[in-house]
């Protein structure tokens, strides 16, 4: 079964302090209103370009997601 984006961007905290992925992992955790079962990229995308402060480039995102894509299949 396929995980959700959230469930693994959790698996990101904790390794690297400082790291940008960390940072984004650490706040995604805080983010009450993160869509936590999503796993579509526009929908987690949108969510992240309308509603978020905590991440400063969407370049960030989409090489998390592209992880996420390669660990998740």
């Amino acid at each position: 079964m396929r995980r959700s984006f959230y469930h693994y961007i959790l698996t990101q905290r904790g390794h690297n302090v400082g790291d940008p992925v960390e940072d984004f992992a650490a706040n995604v955790a805080k983010d009450n209103n993160f869509p936590k079962q999503s796993q579509d990229y526009h929908e987690l995308s949108s969510y992240l370009e309308l509603n978020v402060n905590y991440l400063s480039s969407m370049d960030l995102f989409d090489q998390v997601w592209d992880n996420y894509q390669e660990n998740n299949q």
